[in-house]
């Protein structure tokens, strides 16, 4: 009896050790500062999440594919600096379109979704139909869309000045938030919008036909061929949806900080591939799930906020942060190699 009492705490643990190593690290900050669990810090965390997490579900999703993508942060820095460029008050003097007049919201918002989408596209076509390894293949359009933000960017008038003067409207989804009980509450705006994208994957991932060959590739693409799956339509569904994900991402960060540089994104990819990986999103395909990727972007999220607001030093973050990495991956290796 005992033995089996053993057996179903470690399995409960592999299960679900991503969300043990979240609720120690909020407790071992809270530990040190209680301070850390107020309302507002809490706030401040979902909110340097939110578009992280639109961003890692994306990642996410190719991941399983046994694919990845290195072109998101791109991405990401392209749509904001095009939303941003769009939603400039009439009255800031650095204007990037001085004759420009207000339009509706909904342009940069279709905008940045489309460009993500034709950016996934082409990622798609390259890895299915190309046979370009995931790895060259968005290593190649990374440097490419970099290349097209800077070249946009710096075009007259605005000569790579950074872009600012947004319109209030714009900055809302980024900076707004739903109020309740008399001003008590206050749920954020891109909480919210990241929460909807969450859902939206869940049931992409969970309630599709879609979803079942995204898992079914992962786990054994010449498998899935044989069972009637379009793999190559699949790959470009997948990087396309990924890319509209991440346009949606940059508009909001845009709106988030109030501007936009053609340096915006950098990275980023590195952040969510490692957040999905820490989430539970094999490195073999076939494996991940929603709720453990957002567990693995709050997870880098408490380590940046959390360690700053007890005041370690930066570099330790950095160092914490690498070790979660490396023993994230060593322990879905380990169940890989179990399971065979």
């Amino acid at each position: 009896m005992k033995a089996l009492d053993q057996k179903a705490i470690r399995r409960f643990a592999m299960e679900n050790a991503i969300y043990i190593v979240l609720v120690l690290l909020v407790l071992g900050i809270a530990f040190q500062n209680p301070a850390f669990l107020s309302l507002n810090n809490l706030r401040n965390v979902l909110i340097q999440s939110s578009t992280r997490v639109i961003i890692a579900l994306g990642v996410g999703g190719i991941l399983i594919t046994m694919g990845t993508d290195l072109s998101a942060g791109r991405q990401v820095g392209l749509a904001a600096v095009v939303s941003a460029s769009l939603m400039q008050t009439l009255e800031y003097s650095r204007r990037f379109y001085p004759d420009l007049p207000l339009i509706p919201l909904a342009v940069p918002i279709i905008l940045c979704l489309l460009i993500g989408i034709v950016l996934g596209f082409f990622n798609g076509v390259i890895v299915s139909k190309l046979n370009v390894p995931p790895f060259i293949a968005t290593l190649g359009t990374m440097v490419i869309i970099y290349g097209i933000n800077s070249i946009y960017f710096a075009t007259e008038p605005n000569n790579s000045q950074p872009i600012g003067g947004l319109r209030p409207d714009f900055t809302t989804l980024g900076t707004g938030a739903i109020t309740a009980m008399d001003g008590q509450i206050s749920i954020p705006y891109i909480v919210l919008i990241a929460l909807a994208v969450a859902i939206l994957v869940w049931i992409l991932f969970n309630k599709t036909t879609m979803g079942k060959s995204i898992y079914a590739i992962g786990g054994n693409p010449q498998a899935a061929k044989v069972s009637g799956i379009n793999v190559t339509s699949t790959l470009i569904f997948v990087y396309s949806f990924a890319g509209a994900l991440y346009g949606l991402a940059g508009l909001l960060e845009a709106a988030r900080t109030g501007g936009a540089t053609n340096n915006y994104g950098n990275m980023y990819e590195l952040d969510a591939i490692a957040a999905a990986v820490v989430g539970g999103v094999s490195v073999s395909g076939g494996i991940g799930n929603v709720p453990g990727i957002v567990a693995g972007v709050l997870i880098f999220t408490v380590i940046n906020y959390g360690l700053t607001f007890i005041g370690v030093n930066p570099y330790w973050q950095q160092i914490v942060k690498g070790l979660i990495i490396v023993f994230a991956v060593a322990f879905d290796l380990a169940k890989y190699y179990v399971k065979k």
